[in-house]
């Protein structure tokens, strides 16, 4: 977003100067030559910033795999380069977000890696849940498809989304009748018990020294509680799916092909 603004403000300190300064004509072009200059500077910064995109953007396609290849199978369950495809982008933009170079040799490997466990994870649990007889009504289907909906101004811009997004209907369709039984099984199957107050406290005590170390403001437990309770719950619930995963994944028959 800096990058968009940097032009205009540019613009804006040349009017500036142009109104408030003195009269002598050779100050005045003064100005103006250092304000092209810093544009030009500002563009060519641009142009360079948008040319490694690009060529980061083409290193990280290159980990992608044929989407109608076999990636995986899962008890007799094919995996599709499609679905790895899409798991993939989102390990690449979450390393990256981290900090993380995801084109280096290490980093691919850990990238394919996280990439094909959490896939087969995925599938174990909509296996589990299949066989528990957890389904999606159309009813359940169409309201959270609504949902969804909700999150965009438009009809228009949720469109614009779903195609940057490499979604269709039908996919995104798919995708939720696969979530519900899901977010079903999760829930029912996936107990975990409620965080303590002296587990919120000790929390919250971090959370306080770091943010007094960094020199911000400390809020109230009372305030933090109830969004220190539910992150510690979640992260019970996700601890005890990797441990419920690696149960599952014992008597599971797992082929990875690539």
């Amino acid at each position: 977003m800096k990058k968009l603004l940097y032009p205009i403000i540019i613009g804006l300190l040349a009017v500036v100067l142009t109104a408030c300064g003195s009269n002598d004509e050779a100050d005045k072009k003064n100005d103006e030559k250092e304000a092209k200059t810093t544009e030009k500077e500002t563009a060519k910064a641009t142009e360079e910033q948008q040319k490694q995109m690009e060529e980061m953007q083409k290193k990280l396609d290159k980990q992608k795999v044929d989407e109608k290849k076999t990636v995986a199978i899962v008890n007799d369950e094919k995996i599709l380069g499609a679905e790895y495809n899409t798991v993939l982008s989102t390990t690449q933009m979450q390393m990256q977000q981290f900090g993380q170079d995801p084109t280096t040799k290490e980093g691919a490997k850990q990238i394919k890696e996280q990439t094909l466990n959490s896939l087969v994870g995925q599938t174990l649990l909509l296996q589990a849940a299949d066989k528990k007889g957890y389904t999606a009504s159309k009813a359940e289907i169409d309201k959270q498809l609504a949902e969804i909906k909700k999150q965009y101004e438009s009809e228009e811009k949720f469109k614009e989304a779903m195609k940057q997004a490499g979604l269709n209907s039908e996919m995104l369709n798919a995708q939720i009748a696969e979530n519900i039984p899901y977010t079903k099984y999760v829930e029912k199957e996936i107990k975990v018990e409620e965080a303590t107050d002296e587990e919120i406290q000790k929390y919250y005590d971090q959370v306080a020294e770091q943010a007094k170390t960094s020199g911000q403001k400390v809020q109230k437990l009372e305030e933090m509680k109830p969004q220190i309770k539910e992150q510690l719950e979640q992260q019970k619930k996700q601890e005890k799916l990797v441990k419920h995963v690696e149960e599952l994944q014992k008597n599971a028959k797992v082929d990875i092909k690539i």
